[in-house]
């Protein structure tokens, strides 16, 4: 099979060629020409080879004054065009951009269903598995071609229930439409009571290490993160002395002062779930755990770039300071995604859809988001300024990196599995980012709706 007329993202920057696929797998390229590329001075190549602007007024996207709808996307002509369509083995890319699959590490489900659902003891294997496939074929639908959900704080039996059977789709047999399970990401239940934000602080439980390995245990190596609150926990330094060569532990809904969060990532801790959620706050005197990944070279840190959960001029600081080696851009999305608005659970408790937020219906705290990773690469481009090159390397390559899958997939390589997604170059109409084409390992996958 061949993609011709595409934008390819090679070497954190688009080139115009073509891309062959062979059992699977990325073979060879064609290319156009050499383009070059204004660069920022963050380093940060423009897509559309020029500067952004500062943001303008609420609802203005960065580097233009053309006003965008509450949902996303420019208010102008929408001209509605079919998917591309594969002819004697040739798509044509129509000078589109073609990416490599997104990869989630930080999502809990959607379309009603949450991937702790199947720690219910009442749900018989068969409904766990059809629960795992239907997320994970969302997913691919989307552009998300690689997945690790989060597990919320929960009873620890539910837990291991939920990770064995993980376990299991895993090991089972998978059709074309799915994305891969790439790991999980243990969000709790070793967490902060004060910053527990919507996680159900009835489960939450003090470090322990003999735990956290019968969790790695019943998930056959697919936990990859493990989240811990050090504050909580005196001594976390030998909790992470542990446990940091089985996994990556992370610091997740902690309320840690910088001088803490340093310590622990001085003892091997290398990630921060959701970077200015559910943490304590960077201020000029006390910078907080925020400060600490910024100080702290090997830590990679989450973002939830939805427009919701962080400021625009937050999400532009991070990527700057941390660079683009550094963000994993996430989604935290929830089950109520592609779901109408309207009164859902998790972990046990009440939350409210309502347009693009999601609330606990008890205090009214932020529960999660209702946008796929897909969604916030767009609302990261559109609406905030961040140049897609980066965007793209934050969802795709980093949490590749992350997950230890980085050999198979996250860039677009020969000999890497040929998942890819082909998005929609189309400036000034509502079509430009949405996707118009998705491939796991070379199979030409239509999405269910062009988003």
């Amino acid at each position: 099979m061949e993609i011709s007329n595409a934008r390819i993202f090679r070497g954190n920057a688009f080139l115009p060629g073509s891309l062959w696929i062979e059992d699977g797998k990325i073979c060879r390229f064609s290319w156009d020409s050499s383009e070059g590329g204004n660069q920022d001075e963050a380093g940060f190549r423009m897509t559309e080879g020029k500067k952004w602007d500062a943001p303008g007024p609420a609802g203005q996207e960065a580097g233009s004054r053309e006003p965008l709808d509450p949902a996303g996307g420019s208010q102008c002509q929408n001209s509605e065009r079919p998917n591309p369509t594969l002819i004697d083995g040739v798509l044509d890319g129509e000078d589109g951009f073609l990416i490599p699959g997104l990869i989630d590490l930080h999502f809990h489900g959607c379309l009603g269903l949450d991937v702790c659902d199947t720690g219910d003891a009442s749900m018989g294997e068969a409904e766990a598995m059809e629960l795992f496939r239907r997320i994970a074929e969302y997913e691919l639908s989307s552009g998300i071609t690689g997945i690790a959900p989060a597990t919320l704080t929960l009873p620890a039996e539910d837990l291991k229930r939920t990770l064995r059977r993980a376990r299991a789709f895993r090991d089972g047999e998978h059709g074309k439409n799915e994305a891969s399970l790439c790991g999980l990401n243990m969000e709790g239940p070793f967490i902060s009571h004060e910053k527990k934000g919507a996680q159900n602080g009835k489960y939450i439980l003090p470090a322990d290490a003999v735990l956290a390995e019968d969790f790695l245990e019943s998930s056959g190596g697919l936990v990859k993160i493990l989240g811990l609150a050090p504050e909580e926990n005196p001594d976390f330094s030998a909790y992470i002395s542990a446990l940091k060569d089985r996994a990556h532990i992370s610091l997740a809904h902690t309320n840690a002062d910088y001088e803490t969060a340093m310590r622990a990532f001085r003892a091997g801790a290398d990630h921060a779930v959701h970077l200015f959620n559910a943490m304590s706050a960077i201020s000029h005197r006390a910078p907080g755990v925020p400060g600490a990944v910024f100080d702290s070279a090997n830590v990679r840190a989450e973002l939830i770039a939805d427009g919701i959960h962080v400021h625009p001029a937050m999400v532009r600081l991070a990527f700057r300071l941390l660079g683009r080696e550094r963000v994993v851009m996430i989604s935290d999305s929830l089950r109520c995604v592609g779901m109408p608005d309207g009164k859902y659970m998790l972990g046990g408790q009440a939350i409210r859809k309502e347009g693009r937020y999601c609330r606990l219906e008890e205090g009214g705290a932020i529960a999660g988001s209702v946008s796929n990773l897909m969604d916030c690469l767009r609302t990261a481009v559109l609406e905030m300024g961040i140049p897609l090159e980066s965007a793209v390397t934050a969802a795709s390559e980093n949490p590749a990196r992350v997950l230890g899958v980085f050999e198979s997939m996250g860039s677009i390589e020969e000999g890497k599995a040929a998942d890819l997604v082909l998005l929609r170059n189309r400036p000034g109409t509502r079509e430009h980012l949405q996707v118009a084409a998705v491939f796991k390992n070379g199979e030409l996958i239509r999405p269910q709706a062009v988003l």
